[in-house]
């Protein structure tokens, strides 16, 4: 336990608490969604404080070799600002290495760039992005 918060990898989590976690910081949560999800997951991260409340959580998913992903960092709204996702990432750091990932990726938007690479240590990259849903190409191989 870490400033009254306990830090777990694989713990349970309910989909009715990630809806409220995704709530409570003005997020729009799928009813469904964790349950889908997990079972693509190398792990998740989830903190909880003194009364069990489900105050943060980090998903991992993963290739299945050597790289794995950073996905859904969420930090109740109450709860931002002390450390606990920065704890978090940190979690699935050091799971994903003992899992024998040797790639930890991440993607998230210009203000968040502080949080990644300052508070948790990600290092810039190049990287390329379609965005599916507003894409009408042809597969490649298509003609």
């Amino acid at each position: 336990m870490t400033n009254g918060i306990d830090y777990s990898w694989k713990a349970p989590i309910a989909d009715e608490e990630m809806v409220d976690l995704v709530l409570s910081h003005g997020g729009r949560p799928s009813t469904g969604w964790w349950p889908q999800i997990r079972n693509h997951s190398l792990g998740w991260g989830s903190a909880r404080d003194h009364d069990g409340l489900l105050v943060g959580f980090v998903n991992v998913a993963w290739d299945g070799g050597d790289h794995a992903f950073l996905i859904d960092t969420k930090t109740r709204g109450s709860h931002q600002r002390r450390g606990i996702g920065r704890e978090l990432v940190r979690v699935a750091v050091l799971n994903a290495a003992a899992a024998g990932c040797e790639w930890l990726f991440v993607d998230f938007g210009p203000e968040l760039a502080p949080f990644y690479f300052d508070a948790c240590g990600f290092t810039h990259t190049e990287a390329g992005l379609i965005h599916l849903r507003s894409t009408s190409t042809s597969p490649a191989g298509s003609d």
